[in-house]
């Protein structure tokens, strides 16, 4: 447990959270929508604080990040809690448990200690992953601190909805953040995850300000997320706010927790929204959770040559040092 950074002092020992955009009022004893972050006696804390729910050595492209530091392994780590209530969560026994049993669960990891146990399992990177690492962030900013210090990279898998203030405080330390943009419709942000659509893509534009590399997510869930035209105005925001060069991931959906009712993806409708992504300009459009599809590979944006190719999590690299071995053509990596 540790004070937290960003809150305010309010009347009658209230504090408001300052690290997302719920920016919660939370009365003594109680705590945030995320379930982590409490009032005790007028001041917040956080709960999680070096309380690791998960630490595991991934493959980069698990997060997936296919442009920042390809082929390479992460050391992910998570604690408990979400400031979402996403109902098609898949690791919702960690980041929604603390709310539906109040419980605070995990193994007692330092951040020296992660720093640590990244280099000796030689990844070039931390990744805070699983949950949702604004809820964590005194945490992860004490990590991240360490682990520049000792030349490894940070990069945060997030669904973008911490306060312009957090972004501030974490942003000279994190290298690469893959942001779920999970609809494009405000009142379908509210109803499957508890939040809204406007915080998040000023979250994404002020990660491009602070030329931090950003890679955007999109799971697909039949009868919502391609209500409407989101695939053009999620393709249009990329292209036009984030530039072209933004690598877009189309995820297959699978039924789990609270959303069993919908089938899963179509194969047909992610390669719709992937031919949708290319038609509007962005150079780099895959997709996800279809076992050995064409549309894992990295091609050329420039002469369409095969630069990556991707089996699962197995891949073969043939760019040469980022660029396109046929016509030479930059490929935006970051290695």
């Amino acid at each position: 447990m540790k004070q937290a950074i960003l809150y305010q002092q309010l009347k009658n020992q209230n504090v408001r959270c300052q690290a997302c955009n719920h920016c919660c009022i939370i009365v003594p004893g109680k705590r945030g929508l995320c379930g982590v972050r409490q009032n005790q006696n007028g001041k917040l804390y956080s709960l999680v604080y070096g309380k690791a729910a998960a630490c595991n050595l991934d493959p980069i492209e698990k997060k997936p990040f296919f442009h920042f530091l390809p082929g390479t392994y992460s050391l992910s780590i998570a604690t408990v809690g979400c400031n979402f209530s996403c109902l098609h969560c898949q690791n919702y026994d960690i980041s929604q448990g603390p709310k539906e049993t109040g419980e605070i669960f995990g193994e007692d990891l330092l951040s020296e200690e992660i720093v640590k146990k990244a280099i000796e399992l030689d990844a070039p990177s931390i990744s805070y992953t699983y949950t949702e690492p604004t809820v964590f962030v005194e945490y992860a900013l004490d990590t991240m601190k360490l682990a520049k210090k000792q030349g490894l990279k940070n990069n945060w898998v997030t669904n973008g909805y911490m306060t312009p203030e957090t972004l501030e405080l974490i942003a000279p330390y994190l290298d690469a953040a893959n942001v779920d943009l999970k609809f494009f419709q405000d009142d379908l942000y509210q109803k499957i995850c508890g939040a809204k659509l406007e915080p998040i893509l000023n979250s994404l534009k002020l990660m491009k300000k602070y030329k931090i590399w950003v890679e955007v997510t999109t799971l697909v869930i039949p009868g919502y997320t391609d209500l409407g035209t989101q695939f053009e105005d999620i393709a249009n925001f990329i292209k036009n706010e984030l530039g072209a060069e933004t690598p877009w991931h189309i995820s297959r959906f699978y039924p789990t927790y609270k959303l069993t009712q919908s089938p899963p993806t179509p194969a047909e409708l992610i390669h719709k929204a992937r031919e949708i992504g290319k038609k509007v300009g962005l150079k780099y459009v895959y997709t996800g959770n279809i076992l050995n599809d064409d549309g894992e590979n990295t091609y050329c944006p420039k002469c369409q040559s095969l630069v990556v190719q991707r089996l699962g999590y197995e891949i073969t690299r043939f760019d040469k040092n980022g660029k396109c071995p046929k016509c030479g053509e930059k490929l935006d990596f970051i290695l």
